[in-house]
């Protein structure tokens, strides 16, 4: 599979597109690890109490990832997909099945050979449940339809190529949501921002339009829907701004004027907690589980700090899955984790 290239595409995809809706294991499988207890659990107000059970532990499920991002539970099927980055790699797991890998290149299709960070980062399922990936190399947002093929859905804006597309979130319409920072381009390209010179968060409307709904931010990353779907969730990724923004959304899936939701810089000149805001979860109660500094940051939906799970290194990405929902598989640098917990992911 590592040796493929973008000719022989359709055919990995389709072969891979069927893993996920009939449950076949597409590539070579590592045996079964028993997890490992690792890390901390803080609970820095009691009302974290009825999210965490008291026995809560951070188990972790595989290692060996160079930064491992992106992670969605695929329900049909029963398992985890999530990214490695740098290693233009989907990675697979499945309880009693372990780690396989399930799709190279998975970011840049290109036949020159690049460093840097090529591969996919954010990784969802639509409202018809077909996989969509945020492809750094490529610089685009891709959905692998049930037939194997790939359909780009949003690849420029006003003409110009997107930076590297990093994470996104559907609204029930189909209104996708996508942030574009620098962080899979390399050199000076990086330095000036691409071919667009800003990084902006986007809608795509369910036709097919795409538009910028806000430059503001120096380096959006994580976004997320409140439950009720009116609350659009951002991170920006910036030590010298390290922020949460909560956006209202308009009826027709544009946003209003942002507001800042949490800010994380006393943490970080503090100095004493590792990351920056990234990735993001919402449970169904509305509480907002945020990789950043320390790890996965717990807050009310009124922006309250409620507690941190931290897996010792730096944090990408998490989100909710299991049978029921209530696990957080949280992607951690070149770990993957788990935490079960008292509460629920949206959609389940």
């Amino acid at each position: 599979m590592t040796g493929l290239r973008a000719p022989y595409l359709p055919q990995l995809v389709f072969a891979l597109a069927m893993a996920v809706y009939v449950g076949a294991v597409g590539a070579a499988q590592e045996a079964v690890v028993p997890p490992e207890i690792i890390g901390t659990i803080e609970r820095a107000d009691r009302r974290v109490e009825a999210l965490l059970p008291a026995d809560a532990k951070i188990e972790k499920l595989a290692a060996g990832f160079k930064w491992s991002e992106g992670p969605v539970w695929i329900r049909d099927g029963g398992f985890l997909l999530f990214s490695d980055v740098p290693q233009n790699s989907i990675f697979r797991w499945k309880d009693n099945e372990g780690l396989s890998l399930y799709l190279k290149p998975s970011g840049y299709t290109g036949t020159e050979p690049r460093g840097g960070e090529p591969g996919s980062n954010g990784l969802a399922l639509d409202p018809q449940g077909r996989l969509v990936m945020c492809q750094h190399g490529d610089r685009r947002v891709v959905r692998v339809e049930r037939d194997g093929s790939w359909t780009v859905l949003a690849d420029r804006f006003e003409g110009k190529r997107f930076n590297s597309p990093n994470d996104l979130v559907f609204r029930s319409d189909g209104t996708l949501y996508f942030t574009d920072p620098p962080y899979g381009l390399q050199g000076a390209e990086r330095e000036r921002l691409g071919d667009l010179g800003f990084c902006g968060v986007y809608q795509v409307t369910p036709d097919g339009k795409v538009i910028l709904l806000t430059k503001e931010l120096s380096r959006p990353n994580g976004i997320a829907l409140s439950p009720d779907e009116k609350t659009l969730y951002v991170a920006n990724s910036d030590g010298q701004r390290p922020i949460w923004m909560a956006y209202p959304v308009l009826e027709d899936g544009s946003i209003g004027p942002g507001r800042v939701f949490f800010d994380a810089t006393p943490w970080v000149r503090e100095g004493k907690l590792r990351g920056a805001p990234d990735g993001l979860a919402v449970d169904i109660y509305g509480n907002l589980w945020a990789t950043g500094p320390g790890g996965v940051n717990i807050f009310s939906p009124q922006g309250e700090f409620l507690g941190r799970i931290s897996p010792g290194v730096a944090t990408a990405n998490c989100c909710f899955g299991g049978p029921d929902g209530s696990t957080l598989y949280i992607t951690a640098h070149m770990f993957l984790c788990r935490v079960k917990t008292s509460t629920k992911g949206l959609g389940f």
